[in-house]
């Protein structure tokens, strides 16, 4: 796959294509519906398919101050979208000046003049240009001005459990991140088709796992990332292209009266110096809420405990 960025990264020469356009943060169900939708289309079509998005992600621009948390890295996203069949993975900075760009001029300079799009597919409630006057039907208007087919594809949406029978959840980067704060990962991972992963360095704590007998890697997820509610989950580290099981705390380790959130993986069956290391941890199951102990004694044996459980549900 193609890794364009800029409004100059389309290399010179481009033919037509097919185009989908989005943040696709997270590349969740409704995400990965849309996209195989497109390539299907280039398939079709004998085309290649191009994934337009964004980065920073356009709230922050619009709404200064403001991030929604971050599913997925640059990094991820492409190597999902990669997966899923897209040719060319196009990441536009949203800056003031692309906000302020009327819809027929956002169509015809990125859609017409740079990728000589054929078809254009979008999520049904995608909304473009200055002030997010263009939405479907006026991209579909655009489309005939400017010679390409446009297709706005419906939302993924599931019945939302027994007890609320009747009713629906919409699959959206939004619900997503309200299941992770919440620490619910086993909805969040039904939304995305796979568990949420958190990406960072391992870099030094106070290093008191390992005086408990428990080391822990302190894993840097850096700035925006969507971080479960604090507490303890069962998960998959990765390290090195292996994947091995972990039992994971995130908090500030109240017991030790500790200030800063964290996320510390202790790795089940390895003793490895990660410092340094570039690390994914992917969240399984939330074990229980972050709790404080009177002792250090107790605070040992329900991690004994939590070492346990994981293995139960990592099926170990």
């Amino acid at each position: 796959m193609q890794r364009w960025r800029g409004l100059d990264g389309v290399p010179s020469g481009w033919g037509r294509c097919v185009v989908t356009i989005g943040v696709f943060d997270g590349v969740h169900r409704g995400h990965q519906q849309l996209i195989r939708r497109a390539v299907e289309y280039g398939r079709e079509l004998g085309l290649p398919t191009v994934l337009i998005t964004f980065d920073p992600h356009p709230a922050s621009v619009l709404r200064p101050g403001t991030h929604p948390a971050r599913l997925t890295s640059l990094t991820r996203r492409a190597e999902l979208v990669a997966e899923l069949g897209i040719d060319a993975f196009w990441v536009l900075p949203f800056t003031t000046d692309l906000a302020r760009v009327a819809p027929d001029e956002f169509v015809h300079e990125l859609l017409v003049d740079r990728l000589h799009a054929a078809m254009v597919v979008v999520g049904r409630n995608f909304t473009f240009g200055h002030r997010a006057a263009g939405d479907v039907a006026e991209l579909e208007r655009l489309g005939q001005r400017f010679g390409f087919a446009a297709e706005g594809v419906d939302l993924v949406t599931e019945p939302f459990g027994a007890a609320t029978a009747g009713s629906t959840v919409t699959f959206s980067s939004t619900y997503v991140r309200a299941c992770i704060s919440a620490g619910d990962v086993r909805a969040a991972a039904e939304a995305l088709g796979r568990p949420h992963r958190l990406e960072g360095v391992v870099v030094r704590g106070d290093q008191r796992g390992r005086e408990l007998g428990y080391p822990t890697a302190n894993v840097d997820c850096g700035e925006h990332a969507a971080i479960p509610a604090d507490g303890v989950y069962a998960c998959w580290f990765h390290h090195r292209g292996q994947a091995c099981p972990a039992a994971v705390s995130v908090g500030t380790n109240p017991t030790f009266s500790g200030r800063v959130r964290t996320v510390e993986a202790f790795v089940l069956d390895a003793d490895e110096d990660l410092y340094g290391a570039r690390v994914a941890v992917d969240f399984v199951e939330r074990l229980r809420g972050m709790d404080r102990f009177d002792s250090v004694d107790e605070l040992i044996e329900q991690m004994d405990r939590d070492v346990e459980r994981t293995r139960e549900v990592l099926d170990l």
